[in-house]
């Protein structure tokens, strides 16, 4: 089950593989004849003096060898073609695979093994493929075909092999069930690591804020240890299975040289035999060594396979009904939420929201506030279905978001995310997230209501400006407006703010407002603010308290009535503006 995604690439690629293994057996072919005929002028040739039996038995061998190093040449450009394209889909349909799951499902993985998944896991089982239309193939026509050769050379010599290949046999076959299990551990150690340059590369000027380093330098020390052990064990593992086949191939060219003296010296056997003998039991001990090199790559790529399939066999969380479309209405963007509970898995259980009810009409602001951990990230990634909600139900203009395809439902809404996000490349390219086909005009538009257009004129580049990964040549506030014109470039029936004005001033956070006034006219906006300044003039203000909606109505009649509203005025403004407040 966890390997049944390699069936595609089978059925994709299995004619130019079996391609690569005709050549491979023409190549194999053409190593096998060469003791026989080898052995043939020893005896014949030079045993008897017959110079023109050696020159011609000689052509022939050399014509051989130039026909066997012509198909291994055509084999490793089939062998190349083949594993780089199979890399490049399997690599390709990963990634679309992350792109298709849903929060949850990715929320099962750590980010840092879907880097290593996608990466070192893909490029060991690309080598394996690889080797397997190269060397991996041949070494077993060879190990075969040498000891088919070897016993019609001579018989009682053959007697050498049936001790020599039952020990190899079994030095492989422990080598393989002993491996495994270190294998897997050597990747989850790189997982570890890589999980840990992931985060001090993100987080690394809150470590220099801190002056962490010592402590950032024991941690990637202590993980990179993890990993040098375990690749350690492994490496101690072929230690001792190679040398153990090299020498028990070795002690049977011995006793064969041994056995064979012997013979000759009694006439029963000539020197040419000998030779072509010791020849096959070195073509045999090459095998053997490549048999036991495939089946260390077979446990690596095999580990590493699994690790692909677990990402190819998770069952996305989100479902929908081909069918339900979303409906154009005149007046769009109504929100309802309806008894709506969620919990994250791998939590305490206990929901994170409970039994939330309330309703966005088309064209409403709507501000969400309420203390740190009360939910009012989670219940904005609920409307886009990041996330699907436990019970309840959610609906956009009349129809339920779970019957709706989340890629249709996401082209009606907007989102600026409470951690801001740009990627690398130009400020326009960055804009153009939001709408690809939007023009020059709309998207200068869009950063002049975002007041970022000052800013990006100020550049001697202007649009053209590049951004560093996730924009770490800007400040925090010129990310924020960035990423605000980024969702308005859309023109979204929904938009939704999650905290995206924290890092501006007061002065350019009303200029934000009263630009999105205008421009966002007849567009539902949820606002999630910590500051109530940030909600104040909303048309309607939703406070959440533990996961619970606490209060819904405007600025004024929550401070009459809703004393957590008015706890969180208190702490913003103080008692004397609360005093105040009271007498209007």
């Amino acid at each position: 089950m966890e390997l049944a995604f390699m069936k595609k690439y089978v059925k994709r690629h299995w004619k130019l593989f079996l391609v690569a293994v005709f050549f491979v057996m023409l190549e194999a072919l053409a190593d096998l004849l060469q003791p026989t005929i080898m052995s043939y002028i020893l005896d014949h040739g030079v045993a008897e003096g017959r110079m023109d039996y050696v020159l011609r038995m000689g052509g022939l061998m050399l014509l051989i060898t130039a026909f066997g190093a012509i198909a291994a040449a055509i084999r490793n450009v089939v062998a190349s073609r083949v594993s780089q394209k199979f890399g490049m889909e399997l690599r390709a349909d990963l990634f679309a695979k992350i792109q298709s799951l849903s929060s949850r499902n990715i929320d099962q993985f750590e980010r840092a093994s879907l880097i290593t998944r996608l990466t070192n896991d893909i490029t060991q089982v690309q080598n394996f493929v690889n080797g397997l239309m190269r060397i991996f193939v041949k070494a077993p026509i060879l190990c075969i075909g040498s000891l088919i050769m070897a016993v019609r050379l001579n018989m009682h010599l053959s007697v050498v092999l049936l001790v020599v290949i039952p020990i190899v046999v079994l030095l492989v076959a422990l080598n393989l069930k002993i491996g495994f299990s270190r294998f897997v551990k050597v990747q989850q150690a790189l997982d570890n690591v890589n999980r840990i340059i992931r985060e001090y590369l993100s987080g690394v000027r809150v470590v220099k804020a801190f002056n962490r380093f010592d402590y950032e330098t024991d941690k990637f020390q202590s993980a990179n240890l993890d990993y040098q052990n375990q690749s350690v064990h492994v490496n101690r593992l072929l230690a001792i299975f190679n040398p153990s086949i090299l020498l028990t191939v070795n002690f049977g060219i011995a006793a064969v040289l041994w056995l064979g003296a012997s013979r000759v010296n009694d006439h029963q056997m000539q020197v040419g035999h000998i030779v072509a003998f010791v020849n096959y039991m070195t073509q045999i001990l090459f095998a053997l060594m490549t048999i036991f090199l495939v089946f260390n790559m077979f446990v690596r790529a095999k580990a590493s396979a699994l690790r692909i399939g677990e990402v190819f066999n998770e069952v996305n969380r989100i479902t929908w009904d081909n069918a339900a479309t979303l409906p154009r209405m005149e007046q769009a963007g109504r929100i309802e939420f309806d008894q709506v509970s969620f919990s994250y898995e791998g939590a305490s259980g206990e929901p994170v929201l409970r039994n939330i009810t309330f309703a966005c009409m088309p064209g409403e602001t709507i501000g969400i506030i309420g203390s740190t951990g009360s939910g009012k990230s989670t219940l904005v990634n609920l409307i886009p279905r990041f996330y699907d909600a436990d019970s309840g139900s959610i609906k956009v203009d009349g129809a339920d978001i779970r019957k709706l395809d989340p890629a249709k439902l996401r082209e009606r809404i907007a989102i600026v995310p409470q951690k801001t996000i740009l990627f690398s490349g130009t400020i326009e390219e960055n804009l153009r997230f939001g709408k690809d086909e939007a023009t020059q005009q709309e998207i200068e538009l869009a950063a002049k209501m975002a007041q970022a257009d000052a800013f990006i004129t100020s550049f001697p580049e202007g649009y053209q400006t590049l951004l560093g990964q996730r924009g770490v040549n800007l400040s925090g506030g010129q990310k924020q407006r960035l990423s605000i014109a980024r969702a308005l470039v859309r023109k979204p029936d929904i938009l939704i703010l999650d905290d995206c004005t924290s890092a501006v001033d007061t002065e350019t956070e009303a200029n934000v407002k009263e630009a999105l006034a205008q421009y966002a006219s007849g567009v539902t906006c949820l606002i999630i603010a910590q500051r109530i300044s940030s909600v104040m003039d909303a048309d309607k203000i939703v406070v959440l308290d533990e996961g619970e909606v606490a209060g819904v109505g405007s600025h004024a009649s929550l401070m009459a009535g809703n004393r957590i509203y008015r706890e969180i005025f208190q702490s913003q403004y103080g008692k004397e503006l609360l005093v105040h407040a009271d007498h209007e």
